[in-house]
C-alpha cells in the first residue's frame, strides 16, 4: 500500500519508523518547512524532514495544504495518508486525494481532548488514564470515526514530554496495526461516543502560576506546560522560569507566592499547601537548581513571586 507520510515534530518519528518496520511503501512525506531554531535562529529541519532525508524518501515542504500542495501530494498517487502531528488542516480537496483517506493517530482517547495539545491539557486537568486512538480525518476537528485506541496511565511525576514520548511509540504501533486492517479490508471504524473536551494550542500565558490556586492544580499546570510553553512566574517585574514543582502537604503557614528557604529546599505558598522548587531560570541566567538560587539572594525572607 503506498502511503503519504504527514508529520512534523520528533514525536511522529517513531510513526515513520514503524510504517516503514511494517513494510509499508512511503511514497513522500508532507512536513512543515524550516524554521529558525535556538538562540542564533538557525533555519532547521523539521525532526521528521531530517528523518526522511536519512531514508531518502522525498519530501514536500509545506506551512498548510494549499492547491498546489494538494496537486503534488496526488502526483504520487497515495492509497492512504497518515498524519501525525503535523501542525495544519486538511481541506476538504485534500481528503478526497489518498482513496483509502488519512488516518490520523491522535494523542488522547478521542472524543476527549481534541485539538493540537490533547497530553498537556490532560495533564493540566489532572487525568489519571489518556491514551491516543487513530480515526479517520474529517473536516471537523478530530471528529472522525475511531479505528483503534490504547490506553495510558498518567504517573504523578509525569510531565507533558514524558507522557507524549511514551505515547509517541505505542501509538506507532497503533497505527501500523490500523494501517495494516486498512490493506487487508478489517478495518471497522466506529463513531465517537462519549463526552467532548477540547485541548486548544498552549500559549505563553497557560505557562504562567498562579499561586492562588490550590497546590496540586499548580504541581499539574507545571508539569503539563513542560517541555513548552514551560511554567513561569514574575519576580520583581522580570518572568522567572520554573521547572516542576513538588507537593510539600506539609508546610501550610507560607502564603500564596511567599518563599522561604529551609536547607536545600525551596518552599512557595500556595492557595492550600506550599510546593518545593525544582529548578529556575531568573531572568537573563541559566536553569539551576533552586537552592543555588536562593544562595544569591540577599534577603530570601522578603522574596515574593507574583
Amino acid at each position: 500500500m503506498r502511503v503519504l507520510f504527514a508529520g512534523t515534530p520528533a514525536v511522529a518519528v517513531p510513526s515513520l519508523d514503524a510504517l516503514i518496520e511494517a513494510g509499508f511503501e512511503i511514497v513522500a512525506v508532507l512536513t512543515r518547512p524550516d524554521a529558525p531554531t535556538g538562540r542564533k535562529r538557525i533555519l532547521t529541519p523539521s525532526p521528521v524532514a531530517a528523518r526522511a532525508a536519512e531514508l531518502g524518501i522525498d519530501i514536500i515542504h509545506a506551512s498548510k495544504v494549499d492547491a498546489g500542495t494538494t496537486e503534488r501530494i496526488a502526483s504520487y498517487e497515495p492509497d492512504v495518508a497518515a498524519i501525525v502531528a503535523y501542525g495544519g488542516l486538511v481541506p476538504k480537496a485534500a481528503l478526497g486525494v489518498p482513496r483509502q483517506g488519512w488516518i490520523n493517530l491522535h494523542f488522547s482517547l478521542l472524543p476527549a481532548w481534541r485539538g493540537a495539545a490533547p497530553v498537556q491539557r490532560s495533564v493540566i486537568a489532572g487525568d489519571d488514564i489518556t491514551g491516543a486512538a487513530t480515526f479517520l480525518l474529517e473536516e471537523g476537528l478530530d471528529t472522525g470515526p475511531v479505528f483503534g485506541t490504547l490506553t495510558e496511565t498518567v504517573r504523578p511525576e509525569d510531565t507533558a514530554g514524558d507522557l507524549l514520548e511514551r505515547l509517541s511509540r505505542s501509538g506507532a504501533i497503533l497505527l501500523a496495526q490500523t494501517l495494516s486492517a486498512v490493506e487487508s479490508g478489517k478495518a471497522a471504524p466506529l463513531p465517537q461516543q462519549g463526552d467532548v473536551t477540547l485541548a486548544p494550542k498552549l500559549t505563553l500565558d497557560d505557562g504562567r502560576l498562579d499561586w492562588t490556586q490550590p497546590a496540586l492544580a499548580i504541581n499539574r499546570r507545571s508539569r503539563g506546560v513542560t517541555p513548552e510553553p514551560g511554567a513561569w512566574t514574575m519576580l520583581d517585574g522580570q518572568r522567572v522560569k520554573l521547572e516542576p514543582v513538588g507537593l510539600r502537604p506539609d508546610i501550610r503557614d507560607l502564603a500564596p507566592g511567599q518563599v522561604r528557604v529551609d536547607g536545600k529546599n525551596v518552599l512557595v505558598g500556595t492557595g492550600s499547601h506550599a510546593v518545593q522548587l525544582g529548578r529556575i531560570q531568573p531572568a537573563g541566567k541559566k536553569m539551576m537548581p533552586s537552592a543555588d538560587w536562593a544562595r544569591g539572594l540577599a534577603t530570601p525572607e522578603s522574596v515574593e513571586f507574583e
